[in-house]
């Protein structure tokens, strides 16, 4: 399958190396607005150096758009009215309604498009999502070290995009409210972020992005039903603790937890599931071919980013109520 790549910044070079370790792809244009960032590359010799975007479309069947999320709808917009198949790293695009607007011309033009929501491919999530059992709390946080890329658009769409886009595959309900405060320290848009989201069903998600942070982390806990789900997304690790009541019957082999004189005591037993090594980038762009090729399940709709899109939005109107 022919593949072309818009955009080769750092993840965009990323793409580029893991789609030549897929044998279902067939790379044959790359094109970057900066010429610079394309002389520094190192890619096959049948690979053809486009001058242009609308070069790119002419010799492509599939089109990655990597680019600045800014510049995401006019691009995708264009190769969906080509019919070519296209993959959006996330976030699909600035805002629900231009979202909108792409599922209906991918609707009107046959063509599959999936958004690079990557973290739901992340192994140590993928783990973890056979223990969700009716979440009652979940709590999530996105710490990273300051960097300029990505500062054109607010640490919300930037970073914790990605937490939402999670929260909304663990959680079976519709959001009831979302809370949110946040604010901006050296880009124009915000740097840091709190939100709370309560669902019909009673759970509630603490979540908390932070661009400015001396350290990186990435955590998500799940608390449900005498169980705690730890999910650490950077180090790739899932710890399981599950509390039971313990009974004469019981063959002790946990911490037990003594609740006091009297009272019921509990153990916790603790569960830390096998981790395979993958790449979820390389993940993501096998299973793009797969819903092209075979019909299988798209991993993460159009649908899907529109609706963590009218998230971001509610969000982004609370910490600044005179955006329009």
């Amino acid at each position: 399958m022919n593949v072309g790549i818009a955009g080769l910044g750092h993840l965009g070079k990323i793409h580029l190396k893991l789609l030549g370790e897929i044998p279902q792809y067939s790379i044959k244009a790359i094109y970057d607005i900066d010429k610079q960032v394309i002389d520094s590359l190192t890619y096959q010799k049948d690979v053809t150096v486009c001058s242009n975007y609308d070069e790119l479309l002419q010799l492509c069947e599939v089109v990655l758009i990597i680019t600045p999320t800014p510049t995401h709808f006019e691009l995708a917009s264009k190769a969906i009215k080509k019919g070519k198949h296209v993959f959006i790293e996330k976030p699909a695009t600035d805002n629900p309604d231009d979202t909108k607007v792409l599922i209906n011309l991918a609707k009107e033009a046959g063509v599959i498009v999936q958004i690079g929501h990557v973290e739901r491919f992340n192994p140590a999530f993928t783990a973890a999502k056979d223990y969700f059992e009716n979440p009652t709390f979940i709590e999530i946080e996105r710490l990273a070290c300051y960097n300029s890329r990505g500062t054109d658009v607010s640490v919300v769409l930037d970073l914790m995009i990605h937490d939402i886009d999670l929260l909304l595959n663990t959680v079976k309900s519709k959001i009831r409210k979302i809370s949110a405060s946040g604010a901006s320290i050296v880009s124009k848009t915000s740097d840091w972020a709190k939100v709370k989201i309560d669902f019909d069903n009673g759970c509630v998600a603490n979540l908390t992005a932070n661009r400015l942070s001396v350290s990186n982390v990435r955590k998500m806990t799940v608390f449900q039903k005498n169980t705690f789900i730890h999910v650490d997304l950077l180090n790739k690790t899932t710890n399981i603790q599950k509390i039971n009541p313990i009974t004469s019957n019981s063959n002790q082999k946990g911490i037990v937890l003594n609740s006091g004189v009297g009272l019921q005591q509990f153990e916790m037993l603790q569960n830390q599931p096998i981790i395979h090594p993958v790449n979820a980038i390389k993940t993501e762009l096998e299973i793009f071919y797969k819903s092209i090729a075979e019909n299988f399940p798209l991993a993460v709709s159009l649908a899907d980013a529109e609706i963590a899109l009218q998230v971001v939005k509610e969000i982004e109107l609370q910490i600044n109520p005179h955006k329009k």
